[in-house]
């Protein structure tokens, strides 16, 4: 059955012929009727003879070519695929139509997937959870009444239920790394310029705080996806090119037990943690030091500050993008994105300056411990997922939370440092409840990164645990 199969064997069959490109589209549109009406993972689809006409004209092609050839994809609804809607999930973008591909995503296309759709998203991107008023939730896969996390929530359920092998994503505040931990799969944030993205919109006074991600089930699944998407583009000029593939990275014993890494707990008592969140990440950093080495450690990370920088620069950063999607009335956005372009329009230059020189600070504290440590590690959330109902969690352990995303405050550090992060997969709850952790790395050591997590999928077999649905 395919989905028992890897992406690299589904891949090796169609070249060899044993399967065809029609057979694999068949296998998930089926996986897609099964479980989508349950999960609300996949929110606009092509229409399904289309979709099989263009797996039959590439089973006739000659030209096979393509790292993906004949692999199904759908693509996350803030992000663009020509002639199809992007509506950001809301309403009044219903009918927003591009007239050109995303930069990865023509990388894809060159690459030989098959666009099938677009994947659910939070409204207009904002907010750690996958819900709009244009599509409602998307479900959990463990809990189809729990959040599925945000905004790639469409993005991480269609690929653990495995409705698609693999998806983007977008992350700015852990929008690929929290999807992921709350559907027990991986979910990759790279160094900002890996993945190319048009950034004619983006402010010249602002960093980099956004960028393409990946989810998939296993780290090779994700090597090879993320192959096909990575690399420079003239047209980002932020964009880099690393010395050798995803694929080919690899970490031998050896060198896999000389890897140093710094658990930062709750990073000196700053961050709150639903109970038996640190509990979990320490068993799994404890069954880790059988072949690595794990210190938990003290951080002179000021947290005030990096919180401070951060939300001066998200705000702004959302102000202009607000203004990039045409909205013509704010006041009909959702309550956290009023909040947010509120406060981007009264922020200024010496707010930015001040901002960025936070971020100078903190990144010179974390670059001191990089010193001792290849890689850092941080819970993948604060939270277990919660019900899907709730716009976002006001509480953790009884603490009333003062904005509606400090819950997701624990990501910051890599998605304003410019850290390449993974979250992997580290156990369930006694509720069956999943919870994932990050490995953050240093800037532009994603190849080094994905080697490590490939050895940690290999020695722990997380994608052998199979989703609840029925």
């Amino acid at each position: 059955m395919l989905q028992d199969k890897s992406i690299e064997e589904i891949l090796s069959s169609i070249k060899k012929k044993d399967l065809s490109v029609k057979e694999v589209i068949e296998h998930y549109l089926t996986q897609i009727k099964k479980f989508n009406p349950i999960l609300n993972a996949i929110v606009s689809m092509k229409d399904e003879q289309n979709i099989i006409d263009e797996a039959i004209k590439m089973d006739n092609s000659k030209d096979k070519k393509g790292s993906l050839f004949g692999m199904p994809i759908a693509i996350k609804d803030l992000s663009d695929v020509e002639n199809f809607p992007t509506t950001y999930g809301y309403i009044n973008s219903k009918n927003n139509f591009p007239k050109k591909n995303s930069l990865f995503v023509n990388r894809l296309i060159g690459n030989g997937v098959i666009i099938i759709g677009k994947t659910n998203t939070a409204e207009l991107g904002v907010g750690g959870h996958t819900t709009n008023r244009l599509f409602g939730p998307t479900s959990n896969v463990f809990d189809v009444s729990k959040s599925a996390a945000g905004s790639s929530g469409g993005a991480s359920s269609a690929v653990s239920a495995g409705l698609i092998p693999f998806a983007d994503g977008t992350d700015q505040m852990g929008s690929c790394r929290g999807p992921a931990a709350y559907a027990n799969i991986y979910g990759f944030r790279p160094t900002p310029g890996l993945i190319s993205t048009d950034r004619s919109g983006q402010h010249n006074s602002l960093p980099i705080l956004t960028t393409p991600g990946c989810i998939a089930k296993t780290p090779n699944d994700l090597s090879i996806l993320l192959d096909a998407m990575t690399g420079s583009d003239p047209k980002d000029k932020f964009s880099f090119d690393l010395n050798g593939s995803f694929k080919n990275s690899k970490l031998d014993d050896q060198n896999f037990s000389n890897i140093k890494i710094g658990w930062l707990e709750d990073v000196n008592s700053r961050y709150t943690f639903e109970s038996g969140i640190l509990e979990i990440c320490e068993k799994k950093l404890k069954d880790i030091e059988s072949f690595t080495k794990v210190e938990s450690i003290k951080s002179k990370i000021n947290t005030l500050d990096l919180w401070e920088s951060w939300i001066t620069l998200r705000s702004k950063s959302i102000y202009y993008d607000t203004i990039n999607m045409n909205i013509k009335d704010t006041s009909e956005m959702t309550a956290q994105a009023i909040w947010e372009f509120e406060k981007g329009s009264k922020i200024n230059e010496e707010n930015i300056k001040k901002a960025i020189n936070q971020k100078l600070s903190c990144l010179n504290q974390v670059n001191k411990i990089f010193e001792e440590y290849d890689f850092l590690a941080l819970p993948s959330a604060q939270v277990y997922p919660f019900d899907k109902k709730l716009q976002y969690p006001e509480y953790i352990n009884g603490e009333k939370l003062d904005t509606y995303h400090r819950w997701l405050e624990v990501f910051i550090l890599s998605s304003l440092l410019e850290l390449p992060t993974i979250t992997v997969p580290v156990g369930f709850n006694k509720n069956g409840l999943p919870m994932g952790m990050q490995i953050i790395a240093r800037k532009k050591d994603d190849l080094k990164l994905i080697a490590f997590v490939k050895k940690y999928e290999e020695i722990f077999k997380f994608s052998k645990i199979k989703h609840k649905l029925n």
